[in-house]
């Protein structure tokens, strides 16, 4: 009997940060109603930092997070696709679980998210995140 309630003491103490982690983050009790459910389902709300152009996330280093808006103007093969904005044209790289269920046409504006990725002569865009611009 005395195994069973040192278990259960145990249990208790290391089960008691575990419950109270699940609630997650600040919750501001003079929030309105709609902030407060975004912030408990977890993550950053606000602005995903500036948008890069293409021409500047060519110059960017390798590994760079960039956010840019534009077009995606057609498919070169496989998950490769060529990306436009005002400032010109670079490759990105979309694998299929990145579109989310969405259908893109070339007449939609996206915003894009990923890393730079620089080779010997060539830059392309792994994406990481696509979202149609409404």
């Amino acid at each position: 009997m005395k195994k069973l309630a040192a278990i259960m003491t145990i249990l208790a103490i290391t089960a008691a940060p575990a419950i109270a982690a699940q609630q997650g983050g600040f919750q501001d009790p003079n929030a309105p109603a709609a902030q407060t459910q975004t912030q408990s389902a977890g993550g950053f709300v606000g602005p995903s930092g500036s948008n890069t152009t293409v021409e500047k996330a060519k110059s960017l280093s390798d590994d760079t997070w960039v956010t840019m808006r534009g077009k995606i103007e057609s498919r070169i093969g496989g998950d490769h696709y060529i990306f436009r904005d005002a400032s010109g044209t670079v490759n990105v790289d979309i694998d299929h679980k990145r579109w989310n269920g969405q259908t893109i046409t070339p007449q939609d504006t996206v915003e894009i998210q990923g890393e730079v990725d620089k080779d010997w002569n060539s830059v392309e865009i792994d994406v990481k995140q696509i979202t149609k611009v409404k």
